[in-house]
């Protein structure tokens, strides 16, 4: 006679176990916010090539060298650049100690929301913008600036902190690589300090493998305490031909692996490309206008225009965000089947 409740028990297990299989599998895979399509078999199968020991593309742990925009790449970018919103803000907040603002474009600009007045203000607008929020200070003060506006600022869209703003493809992908015994390095315009705020935290990649734009710094001691003190002059600009020359500078290894998303990331997949061996180049593509925005080749954000036709010619990753991607923000719901 069969025990009832030892068949219950048994059934019981035999289900779960039935039920739970799928979701281990996929608990297991590698990228599972990525869609089996032509991006996610690259990636997966270059990842492969470069670290079995029996390929002839295999790469030694200490020359996987990954690199990453992060504007557009590792996290979104519109309406507008995240810093530059913060750099608005920091306007708005510090106005009182500068009553010149309130008669002196482009400040008077941001204080008064005019939009129009601030475009027409141009890109020295935005430089003199940039220069006055993130300078004057020591490291250590930009550095809790930067924090307190992440802690409090919330997107204009989502009504989310601009660090959830992060796409969790990009994110598996890192993981993945670094599973891999890759080292992953930012690479972006954006200012080094800036992004050092809440990169380690938001990507889990450390401050000396952010590489960006950087600002002229000053050794002070003052009181008995030794400072750093950033100045307005801009002593490096990491945008276009600027991440090669930083990525020779600052790792000294070129590159077996980058990810950009706009034609100022160009440069650094041609240098990587240039290399020997075995290598990846890819491009996120925004083509997704229900789930984040689409745009490219006429977008004043981002503008990928020669780097898509490079890519295209060349045969690099370009990533259809839109087809590609199951998921897009680690806040969207988890996505179990293929996006059509």
């Amino acid at each position: 006679m069969i025990n009832p409740l030892l068949f219950c028990q048994r059934f019981g297990l035999a289900l779960l176990l039935t039920l739970a299989l799928p979701l281990l599998a996929q608990a297991n895979e590698p990228l599972p916010s990525w869609n089996d399509g032509p991006a996610k078999k690259s990636i997966i199968e270059f990842v492969q090539a470069v670290t079995d020991p029996s390929s002839k593309d295999f790469v030694k742990p200490a020359e996987r060298i990954a690199v990453f925009d992060n504007d557009g790449t590792l996290w979104s970018e519109q309406p507008a650049y995240f810093e530059l919103l913060f750099a608005f803000d920091e306007v708005k907040r510090t106005a009182a100690q500068h009553p010149e603002w309130k008669t002196t474009q482009p400040f008077k600009a941001v204080l008064e929301n005019d939009h129009k007045a601030l475009a027409a203000s141009g890109m020295d607008g935005l430089l003199k913008i940039v220069g006055a929020t993130h300078s004057g200070m020591t490291t250590e003060a930009f550095d809790d600036y930067a924090k307190t506006w992440f802690s409090q600022a919330r997107h204009p869209k989502t009504g989310k902190p601009y660090t959830e703003m992060i796409f969790q493809p990009m994110l598996e992908m890192l993981d993945y690589l670094r599973s891999q015994n890759f080292k992953t390095y930012i690479v972006s315009g954006g200012d080094t300090g800036f992004m050092r705020a809440f990169a380690e935290k938001v990507y889990g990649i450390a401050p000396e493998q952010v590489i960006g734009t950087t600002f002229v710094t000053s050794y002070q001691f003052k009181d008995g305490k030794a400072s750093i003190v950033r100045t307005p002059k801009v002593a490096h600009n990491d945008d276009g031909p600027g991440k090669p020359v930083s990525i020779d500078a600052v790792i000294g290894r070129r590159p077996i692996l980058a990810f950009g998303n706009s034609d100022g990331d160009l440069q650094m997949l041609q240098w990587t490309a240039a290399g020997p061996g075995k290598r990846l180049m890819g491009l996120v593509h925004h083509t997704d206008a229900k789930r984040e925005w689409a745009y490219d080749r006429q977008s004043n954000i981002g503008r990928l225009d020669k780097a898509l036709d490079e890519a295209n010619t060349r045969g690099w990753t370009v990533v259809d965000m839109a087809s590609e991607w199951r998921r897009i923000y680690p806040f969207d719901p988890p996505a179990t089947e293929q996006v059509q």
